[in-house]
This record gives C-alpha cells, structure tokens and sequence, in this order.
C-alpha cells in the first residue's frame, strides 16, 4: 500500500498526501486535479478506506459518496465529534489543501487506536466529496447535505462535459439522506493549510482560527462611449476602462488605509468590445471584500461603492454594481478555541489566533454543531498551486494540538 512503509504521524499524513497527488488519484495528465465523483475521486475513496479501516474504523459512503470513517466511543449513544476537511481539488492543484485534515483526522484515530483508547463519544472522519466546486457549478453540495442546508433543487447541474449529478451519482435522489441530526454532533474540527503567510511570518507551526470571514462579491460595470483609438480627442473621451482603473486604484487605497483585517480584491477584468484601436464602451469587474467582522466588511463595501460613484460620475461613466452573493461570518465556537488553545500550550507552541479569508467546509457544518479549526504553516502561503507544501514536522505538531484538544473535549464532555 502506498506510504504504508511510514510509521504513524505527520510525516505519513503528508506522504499519503503526495500519493494522492498523481494517476491514478488524478484526472489530469502532469498534475492533480481530482473532481467530484470522477474515477481520480474514485480511486482516492479506496485508498482512503484502507487507511481507515487500518487506523480501527468502520466505513461507508454516505449517499452524497462522502467517505466516512467511524471509531467507536464508550458510551454508545453519544454524539460524535466530526473531523473532516475535503478530497476533492482545484485544477492543477496542490497536494494538500483539504487531504491533509482528512489525513490528520485519520492518524489522530490510529494514535488512539494504537493505544487501545477509546473517547467518551465516538468519532467520525468525513473525507467530503465537494468544497471547491470545480466539477459542477456548486460549490459546498456534499458538506451542505450533511449539514441540512442542501436545497434539492441545487442538484439539478451538469458538469462541463454535459454529464449531470444525478448521471454520476446512481442513487442521487437519495443525496439529501446524507444529513446528519444536531442531536448525533458534538462538534466538528477541521485541520487545514493556512492558504495565506500569517503563521509563516510569526514563525509559528500553527494555530487557533478564530473563525470564517463574511464575503460579499459584486459584479460591476461601467459605461461609457467606444470610439476609435487614432480619431477621438483625449478631452472628449467617455473611458471606461481608464474609469474603471481609477476604480481599482482606489479599491486597493481603501482597503490598505483601513489597517485592518478587511481585505479587498478585483479579480477579474473585461473590456469591451476588446479590440486594440478601439476605446472601450463598457468594461466590467468584480469586487471581493472580506473581513472577520460583518461591520467592517460592510463599512468597507460602502466606502468602496460610494467612491466608485464619485469616480464615475467625475468621468461622465455610467455605473451599475450588482450584489453576487454574501456570505455571512462562521464564528468557530469560543469553548473549543480555548481548548484548542490549551492544547497548543501543551504541545509547546504559542498561542495564536488568526481569522480564515478563505471558505472552509467548517462554514457549513457551523449550521449543524460547534466548530473549530486549526490552521498549518504553508511554505510562502502558496495554496491552489503546484508549488503548494507544508513540513512534514509541523504537521506532526498539528497532530499532537489536536490529540491534545480531542482528549481535552473529552474531559470537557465527562464532566
């Protein structure tokens, strides 16, 4: 079996990691890219299931084909605590955003196995099948059926070569059976990647996330009048795009002014009609502004569009923004931060809590039970990349951060 000549720990998690990383745990030819239901996502599940079944688990599929691992506790009616992250990955992707706290979930049950421990509760590895949405148009299908908050209608997508949910997934009318009851969650602890360079500027291994950022995404456009490049007089032109660069100018101003955590960022640009000597007529943009704090989230959005206005209207532009989506704050759960906290304590790291700017899987579950997450140092903050890695012996001491919060939960549910 693959990396099975590893002992037990975090060097294993991260070399199972990198086995998965390529054929026929990938659906791409030089690279990884492992979708939703496809035979990379197939091969994985087995592979997974072994090394579940190894560290003392039962398993089975949930009929959303999340690959779940269950260990008994001792008290065979108690909820269980839920440790999962994702299986399925961006295109061209790292190896670790997502396998890694599936990984990590899996050996901190071989430690307690090994030991012929048993927890007061028993736990539940979840190897979910769809956080990134990079199959389907849907991001969140399988984390979202667990929790309960999957409306059937958003099964109803096709993938880009026309193949639905329900053609990949015999069974799928079922798919919302996948839904676990409040009353059978404890909690829900989610290892991951940091995905930014905040750990790795501090020097630090790890640490204690405070909780998901509130989103909100806008789509922009502005107008103004397309006339040839060599014939229109720089006085009498309606730019759009030279508009539009003033905007995202001030987009970046305002957001580094506030010195804070709010982060603001235009991802895409398009001007049209797109043609070398023509002026634009209209060019459109997206705006992302996030924050830890839905109140400095929203004062920075206000600020933006009411900039965006002055910009426009001292430029004769029209300006339209339309609201994409938003995406509330996930708070992981104060108890567990501060048993999270004692556990990094013990583990001999410092304490340190950061905010996650990205969306985690743990966003959804915070619907269902109490969340907490752990954050890994990743080398440059690189994630969604090849060049994507983490040290074999930081992930040791995540594991042991988390031994230590599974046994201090444990404690904490005894008493």
């Amino acid at each position: 079996m693959i990396a099975a000549n590893l002992p037990p720990g975090g060097a294993r998690a991260v070399s199972r990691c990198d086995a998965l990383g390529a054929a026929p745990y990938s659906d791409m030819e030089g690279g990884l890219f492992r979708g939703y239901l496809t035979p990379a996502y197939a091969a994985s599940q087995v592979a997974l299931a072994a090394w579940m079944e190894a560290a003392g688990m039962t398993v089975r599929r949930d009929a959303a084909a999340n690959l779940i691992g269950r260990y008994d506790g001792r008290l065979a009616d108690a909820p269980a605590l839920v440790i999962g992250s994702h299986l399925d990955s961006v295109r061209d992707a790292g190896f670790y955003d997502g396998p890694l706290g599936v990984m990590l979930g899996i050996e901190a049950v071989a430690a307690l196995h090994e030991q012929g421990r048993r927890m007061p509760f028993p736990i539940e590895v979840y190897a979910f099948g769809d956080e990134e949405g990079s199959r389907f148009p849907a991001a969140m299908l399988t984390t979202r059926a667990v929790a309960g908050t999957l409306d059937a209608a958003a099964l109803d997508v096709a993938d880009a070569e026309g193949i639905t949910l329900a053609q990949a997934l015999p069974g799928s009318a079922e798919y919302l059976d996948a839904r676990r009851e409040p009353a059978a969650t404890l909690a829900y602890l989610e290892a991951h990647i940091e995905q930014g360079p905040v750990l790795e500027a501090d020097g630090l291994a790890v640490g204690t996330v405070t909780g998901i950022a509130a989103q909100l995404r806008y789509a922009v456009t502005v107008k103004g009048m397309a006339g040839h490049a060599g014939t229109t007089a720089m006085r009498l032109r309606r730019d759009p795009l030279a508009g539009a660069a003033a905007m995202i100018l001030a987009v970046e101003q305002l957001a580094r002014g506030d010195n804070s955590d709010v982060v603001a960022t235009v991802g895409t640009i398009e001007a049209l009609p797109g043609a070398a000597n023509v002026i634009p007529g209209e060019v459109r943009f997206t705006i992302d502004v996030r924050s830890g704090s839905e109140t400095r989230r929203n004062g920075m959005a206000e600020a933006i569009l009411a900039r965006l206005r002055e910009i426009a209207e001292a430029r004769a532009l029209d300006l339209g923004t339309v609201l994409v989506h938003d995406l509330a704050a996930s708070p992981c759960a104060p108890a567990l931060m501060d048993l999270m906290d004692e556990a990094l304590v013990a583990a001999g790291q410092p304490v340190r809590r950061l905010v996650s700017g990205a969306g985690h899987d743990a966003m959804v579950m915070a619907s269902l039970c109490p969340t907490a997450m752990l954050f890994i140092r990743c080398t440059g903050g690189v994630s969604h990349n090849p060049a994507e890695h983490v040290e074999p012996a930081d992930v040791e001491i995540a594991l042991q951060v988390m031994l230590g919060f599974i046994d201090r939960l444990g404690d904490s549910f005894a008493a």
